[in-house]
């Protein structure tokens, strides 16, 4: 019988992988547009392409690993982001890193669709919250050692490295994953897999995705009513399935499920792009070395590493949906601290900002998945975690999505640089106003899953 701490500890350093890559690569954006030649746009498709693949598996990849096993899909995309990251390391046009962050979003959407249903299943309901707070804590490790020691790489060595240190993580996580874990987990072992509604959903998830990255061309929209008419379509088609791969019940009928995933949505659209921008806004507009803006930005990761266990534990003894809520209002008040920031805008001011977001993010994330996974049944474990993954990657992808209209209007394909700054504290403050409203709204939604317990 394998160790539930065991699974705990590789889901740990698992987790940690992809959180430091983005954050570090937040920090590492401006070296990579001087030496790559990217422009405002491309810049943002550097982070855009690798959530955009991602979202496109999550969810067939989580339902694969309930059928054919959890530990094979988990061990095969930690393969494929590790092979990636040395792919990505070594790029020599802003086309090959692109194309190498579509294959880590596959392989992470392989790591993130069944990492945490693993964990569901060796760990008991009474010892999920805490089991899963440690989860989020090594996620926002992740996310305060990447801008810091992102900064450092890029400025005593180069933005690559960043990439390169990826590869012994994830040699490090398969050799575990090789020699101490010696079970598999089915949780619909013996089911057919839904081959024609993967390719619908994946299809349709990328006209959505892709269409939200390219407003306000005519052709966006086009590829909007196409994603959203393929969802639509989808969910008709499943519904006839016996075995699809994705079981529409779970958001008709299980409020809990539904509602839960719907506030993660909200969330991270609220939440995902204020480091981007900050990122920017500190090196462009302030002045600031890539390590210094490191150092301003680990606050926010900081206070989830130490609020994400205690959050967890909460969750385990009361109903995490009040928690979660919590959070989500406190995230609420994080985005507010930056409405009006301007060239003068006072670091004690920023610095309590994203320590308010930071608790907030906390409080919320670790109860939600713990509300989530707690809400449906084993044989689903795979794919309710693929979906409230899902859920985090398109908010994340609309959050850079609104970025990126912001800087299509008032920047437009020039390249960022002191001399645009104003530009750029326009974008900033009009997407902390969207992103306090989502945050808002995300705050009612998160209450009204609490009609029905998880």
């Amino acid at each position: 019988m394998v160790n539930p701490n065991t699974v705990l500890l590789i889901t740990i350093i698992a987790s940690f992988s992809t959180p430091f890559m983005l954050s570090a690569i937040n920090v590492a954006l401006p070296a990579m547009a001087g030496d790559l030649n990217l422009s405002a746009v491309s810049i943002g498709w550097v982070s855009l392409s690798f959530l955009l693949a991602a979202g496109m598996f999550l969810v067939p990849a989580g339902r694969a690993a309930d059928i054919y096993g959890r530990k094979k899909a988990f061990t095969a995309g930690f393969f494929i982001f590790t092979l990636a990251s040395l792919a990505c390391a070594l790029s020599r046009s802003a086309g090959q890193l692109i194309a190498f962050r579509v294959l880590q979003g596959i392989g992470s959407a392989m790591i993130f669709g069944t990492g945490v249903a693993i964990l569901t299943s060796v760990f008991p309901a009474e010892r999920r919250g805490k089991a899963l707070g440690f989860v989020s804590a090594s996620v926002y490790s992740g996310l305060s050692l990447g801008p810091f020691l992102g900064g450092f790489l890029v400025e005593h060595l180069s933005w690559r490295a960043i990439f390169y240190l990826n590869v012994p993580v994830g040699a490090a996580v398969l050799y575990l994953v090789f020699t101490k874990l010696d079970s598999e987990w089915k949780g619909a072992e013996g089911e057919s897999f839904d081959a024609a509604g993967a390719v619908i959903y994946s299809f349709s998830m990328a006209l959505l995705m892709f269409g939200l990255s390219t407003v306000p061309a005519a052709s966006s929209f086009l590829m909007l009513a196409a994603g959203i008419a393929g969802f639509a379509f989808f969910l008709r088609f499943e519904s006839r399935k016996a075995q699809p791969v994705f079981n529409s019940a779970l958001l008709l009928n299980n409020r809990v499920f539904a509602y839960s995933n719907l506030t993660a949505l909200l969330n991270y659209a609220a939440s995902f792009a204020i480091t981007f921008l900050l990122s920017l806004y500190l090196q462009y507009a302030r002045g600031l070395s890539p390590q210094q803006a490191g150092l301003t930005l680990v606050w926010q990761p900081v206070f989830m590493v130490l609020l994400s266990p205690w959050a967890g534990r909460l969750s385990d003894r009361f109903d995490p949906g009040i928690i979660s809520s919590a959070g989500m209002a406190i995230t609420c008040l994080g985005v507010l601290f930056f409405a009006g920031i301007n060239e003068t805008t006072s670091f004690g001011v920023i610095i309590a900002g994203l320590s308010v977001l930071g608790a907030g993010l906390a409080l919320f994330s670790s109860p939600n998945t713990n509300a989530v996974m707690g809400s449906v049944e084993r044989k689903f474990y795979s794919v309710a975690a693929a979906t409230l993954a899902t859920m985090r990657l398109a908010g994340q992808t609309f959050s850079m999505a609104l970025v990126m209209l912001l800087f299509s209007v008032f920047i437009g394909r020039e390249k960022l640089g002191p001399e645009n700054h104003a530009q750029l504290i326009k974008c900033f403050n009009l997407a902390v106003y969207a992103f306090a409203a989502m945050a808002f709204a995300g705050i009612f939604t998160s209450l009204k899953r609490r009609k029905e317990k998880a």
